[in-house]
């Protein structure tokens, strides 16, 4: 098991706290695993395992007919023989496979000395009935697939070093970095191609469309693979509809905007929305979605290995959300802006590119930049390392495996 010390220590920040802490993602992401490894440390610091309670509610040896009942019953008995002098401790993984367990969280939730913490792999956890049945009592914290620093950090362990920089960020490019893909040695396009198509076919069948009640699987399918091939484009709804329609996939925009939603609320796709620089008014409705990992995005183009421009995009607008920013699309008058990052009340810009080594394209990315107006950090993330450094007008060129990198570096948009 990869440590992923940063998530751990999150979880470990949140022990004794009275909210239920609720680790969400796409499924295989490594919730599972971040879960056994919180009872690790626990057991290691002395907690006994009369006051831990682990339950996987998505193993195929679980009953067809476990109900909310088997699981009350199970965790009250725990209950009852843990040691009253130290926390009894909660841990339940893909919790949204029982049928009415937020009123099991909501009963032990009130019980003295209870800590819990739950994994899921869908956002409807955080709504409806959880919401209401624990008052908002609930902290969520975000797992994703393995950062780019966590991949370097997982090839130095697995292969005894980790090489190249860029040569690495190629490959994180092209694989992604699903956890499951790394565990069995060096990927290439057959491995990556069947473990990505099972977590794919996985969430599909699964997440969502028993969840949902789709019954058009194949449709359902091409609408996902379309939005992964074609992440880093505006699109409206209205314009998706038309462009699966010249595909041969007829579907209405309402359904379409749905099954959006759906795939959104099972954490495999993420939108970010264009809006104006120039105060909070959304100019259109449109959007730009990023596969959860760049690996769904080349598996549907079938490793093409196009784009890298887009893919770089996606790349970094999912680091940016697991450094915890607010992403938009900004939109200006003429041109536009990758990312307007949002964290409280700080702010940073940032175009993504392949290269600024063409004058034409350097042009074309500080552009937009220089005509935002105000002193908030303005980046450019470039994947080739021409150009790097600071313009005249303070507007810093960094390389994307440095950026990558650098998770504690406020100088790249931390």
């Amino acid at each position: 098991m990869y440590p992923r010390p940063r998530l751990l220590e999150s979880l470990i920040a949140h022990l004794g706290t009275d909210e239920v802490k609720v680790l969400t993602g796409v499924r295989r992401c490594g919730k599972s695993t971040l879960l056994r490894m919180l009872a690790d440390h626990l057991r290691s610091g002395g907690v006994a395992e009369s006051n831990l309670f682990f339950r996987q509610l998505d193993v195929a040896d679980l009953p067809f007919d476990y109900t909310a009942r088997d699981l009350y019953d199970e965790l009250s008995a725990a209950y009852r023989a843990a040691d009253r002098g130290d926390t009894f401790i909660i841990l339940l993984d893909e919790v949204q496979e029982v049928e009415g367990w937020e009123k099991v969280i909501r009963r032990f939730q009130t019980q003295p000395d209870t800590d819990i913490y739950l994994t899921g792999s869908n956002a409807m956890l955080l709504s409806g009935e959880l919401a209401t049945y624990i008052a908002g009592r609930y902290v969520e914290i975000p797992v994703y697939p393995f950062s780019f620093e966590e991949y370097v950090s997982y090839r130095a362990l697995r292969d005894g070093s980790a090489g190249p920089a860029d040569a690495l960020l190629a490959d994180y490019m092209r694989y992604g970095g699903m956890p499951s893909l790394l565990a069995g040695g060096p990927a290439d396009e057959a491995r990556a191609a069947e473990i990505l198509d099972a977590v794919f076919n996985t969430i599909v069948v699964k997440d969502v469309a028993s969840r949902y009640g789709i019954r058009d699987f194949a449709t359902f399918g091409k609408i996902a693979r379309y939005l992964f091939a074609t992440s880093g484009n505006l699109f409206s709804v209205r314009g998706i509809v038309n462009a699966l329609k010249s595909a041969g996939v007829a579907i209405s925009p309402q359904t379409l905007d749905e099954q959006i939603r759906m795939l959104g609320q099972a954490f495999v796709i993420y939108a970010a929305e264009q809006s104006g620089l120039r105060g909070k008014q959304i100019l259109r409705p449109q959007r730009k979605y990023y596969p959860v990992d760049n690996g769904f995005r080349n598996h549907a183009l079938r490793f093409a290995g196009t784009d890298v421009g887009f893919q770089m995009e996606g790349i970094v607008f999912m680091e940016l959300l697991r450094r915890g920013w607010t992403v938009q699309i900004g939109a200006l008058p003429a041109g536009e802006v990758d990312f307007v990052a949002r964290r409280g009340s700080a702010v940073r810009y940032i175009q993504v590119t392949a290269s600024m080594a063409d004058e034409a394209t350097r042009e074309r990315e500080l552009a937009p930049l220089r005509a935002v107006g105000d002193s908030f950090p303005k980046f450019v993330v470039a994947l080739e390392p021409y150009g790097i450094g600071t313009t005249q007008d303070g507007i810093a060129v960094v390389r994307a495996a440095d950026w990558l990198l650098d998770v504690d570096g406020d100088a790249e948009a931390r």
